[in-house]
């Protein structure tokens, strides 16, 4: 394995990032990790290495700025998004991961979301907005980022959404709206409500591991 390379923005990788090479060797997936409000490329790695321990690793820097703090899109208030911010920042976060696979070489047709809160958001958002990007994702404390999404074919799409019970910026309604939506088009969607807020705990952790083994058996076989 190397170590993790961070890279400025350039004009044909318009977003800071780090990317870490996974180890052994054949087919490995990448994991687009993209952190919450006010943090950076780096926030997910340690648990992303905890979860996924081989994979390719990619996170990127939301560009974005609410008082300071890095985001991957406005919102108006506190659960109001600013919805063609969004749509267009999504495009361009959607651009960017093939360009980021001919430079890192990796394969992006094995692209995996790994994102906490507005992170999360953002990958509901390309799962949604840009249906071939990612085979699925791991979406921590999430909630429906559109109004009204055209339908797209999430055929062959694994999506965990782990929620909190007393999370006092997504409400059920919200999370579950999303689900739906999401099955809607085709993926296959499982949902965990932790005894938690808005922050992660170990029963987090230890679901989309669990979730993960799962979705490795099927779709191997083994």
């Amino acid at each position: 394995m190397t170590g993790p390379e961070e890279v400025r923005s350039a004009p044909d990788l318009p977003f800071i990032h780090r990317y870490q090479e996974g180890s052994g060797s054949g087919p490995k997936t990448t994991f687009l990790l993209l952190h919450g409000t006010g943090g950076d490329e780096r926030d997910l790695f340690p648990l992303a290495q905890r979860l996924i321990p081989g994979a390719n690793l990619l996170g990127v820097r939301g560009k974005v700025l609410e008082d300071g703090m890095a985001r991957y899109f406005r919102r108006l208030t506190e659960g109001v998004f600013d919805e063609r911010d969004l749509i267009g920042r999504a495009a361009e976060l959607a651009a960017f991961v093939p360009a980021a696979a001919l430079v890192h070489h990796f394969d992006a047709d094995r692209v995996f979301a790994l994102g906490y809160s507005n992170g999360a958001n953002m990958a509901a958002a390309l799962l949604l907005l840009h249906p071939h990007l990612l085979q699925g994702g791991i979406l921590f404390r999430t909630m429906m980022p559109l109004t009204a999404p055209v339908p797209v074919d999430l055929t062959g799409t694994a999506v965990l959404l782990s929620q909190g019970e007393r999370d006092p910026f997504v409400t059920r309604q919200r999370a579950e709206e999303l689900a739906r939506a999401l099955e809607t088009c085709g993926a296959t969607v499982t949902v965990k409500w932790q005894q938690s807020g808005h922050g992660l705990t170990e029963a987090d952790l230890s679901d989309a591991s669990n979730w993960l083994a799962d979705i490795r058996q099927d779709r191997t076989g083994a």
